[in-house]
């Protein structure tokens, strides 16, 4: 599979499949930084989950309910107080933990509310980003879509970065893929050679 040959709906559908994978049928499912509520309406047309967005853009709100999606239009930077503990099985954060200011706090609210977490972020690390950046240019590809000056993201940080950032939280990693920009799972120095990493969290016992 050549991502880089995929249209952007087939590359959604390659990152959903992914997260697919990791949900059994039926949970209850919180995505935080949903969008237009694409994914939530994929897991539940292919897992039958019961599914809730979290989104503050208005215009996303609007596709969500046009998409069928539940969702609840909030600012996740300010917590998720609104939901009780262990309210889902999952919840989600797909590509959007870098575009967030309180890191360490929205990953510690996700497993409050659920019993597992799942993370998708690029990895800065990216060999293809550090030849960029040797270059003396800011890295712009697949993963990475935008140029310094106007990109959403506010975090830039490497597979090795978010695993020390779960060491000191008490988050257990309990399962990594990592694939490089033509869609292949990586698993030789996936820090060196992955661009886009997916992990499934929960707390250490």
């Amino acid at each position: 599979m050549n991502i880089n040959q995929l249209t952007k709906h087939e590359r959604e559908r390659f990152d959903f499949a992914v997260i697919a994978d990791w949900i059994p049928q039926g949970e209850r499912v919180l995505d935080l930084g949903c969008g237009d509520g694409t994914l939530l309406r994929y897991l539940s047309e292919t897992k039958g989950i019961e599914g809730y967005g979290v989104e503050i853009d208005p215009e996303s709100v609007l596709h969500c309910l046009q998409n069928g999606v539940n969702v609840i239009q909030i600012d996740i930077e300010g917590g998720l107080s609104g939901f009780e503990d262990q309210s889902f099985n999952h919840v989600i954060i797909s590509q959007a933990l870098q575009t967030m200011h309180a890191t360490e706090a929205i990953l510690g609210e996700m497993l409050r509310v659920a019993g597992e977490a799942v993370v998708s972020f690029p990895n800065f690390a990216y060999r293809a980003n550090r030849a960029a950046i040797a270059e003396g240019h800011m890295p712009v590809s697949e993963d990475l879509p935008y140029q310094w000056y106007d990109t959403p993201n506010v975090r830039f940080f490497t597979l090795a970065d978010f695993e020390a950032l779960c060491d000191k939280l008490g988050i257990e990693i309990r399962e990594r893929l990592a694939f490089d920009e033509a869609g292949e799972p990586v698993s030789d120095d996936p820090n060196l050679n992955g661009s886009l990493a997916f992990y499934r969290l929960g707390r250490k016992a």
